[in-house]
């Protein structure tokens, strides 16, 4: 599956939850696949004014050619891990939107959105794969697996360059598993 694109590759992202859940570096490291892969990127954050459980979001642009205008005007692609931000978003979604919710977390329960929305146990994953703290590779494995916006390479080579050598096996495991829920619940051919 892929996004919606426009003439110059631009695909717009935002990534959001709650503080600590690893988006602002989650944006960070689909940055760094983007520039790995040659394209253009643009990278921005925001968070609430609390350090934990307060609102959290990075904004991508990824393009082909110069970014003209860094800010995301219509997300083509939304990740939600938590509930207060699905709620927050899910208005800014369209039918071309594609959108990853963390069924940990996120109910669906009357969404009357268009948007192609994939629910995937992204926390309980990470729990599985070893810690919580790394669901924000999990959906970030996810979400590439679905939107291919970056290369699996430049994806990978990106999260063991940004996280410490003692978590790199972990993250790599992480990255693994979230790929492995969009496989595992692609309709057979």
């Amino acid at each position: 599956m892929t996004t919606r694109q426009a003439p110059d590759g631009r695909v717009e992202l935002r990534l959001s939850g709650a503080g600590g859940q690893g988006l602002i570096t989650a944006g960070v490291i689909l940055s760094e696949a983007a520039v790995r892969d040659g394209l253009e990127v643009v990278q921005t954050q925001s968070y609430g004014p609390e350090a934990r459980l307060g609102a959290s979001r990075a904004e991508v642009i990824v393009a082909r050619e110069t970014i003209a205008y860094p800010q995301v005007v219509k997300p083509d692609v939304i990740l939600c891990l938590s509930q207060d931000s699905f709620d927050k978003y899910i208005g800014d979604a369209d039918e071309a939107t594609l959108v990853i919710v963390d069924a940990t977390f996120v109910e669906l329960d009357g969404s009357s959105s268009e948007a192609q929305i994939h629910a995937f146990p992204i926390t309980e994953t990470a729990i599985e794969v070893g810690h919580k703290v790394v669901a924000n590779v999990v959906a970030l494995g996810a979400l590439n697996a679905l939107a291919a916006v970056v290369s699996a390479e430049s994806l990978k080579a990106a999260v063991l360059r940004r996280v410490p050598d003692k978590h790199r096996d972990l993250n790599a495991q992480a990255l693994d598993a979230g790929q492995a829920l969009v496989m595992e619940s692609a309709p057979a051919s």
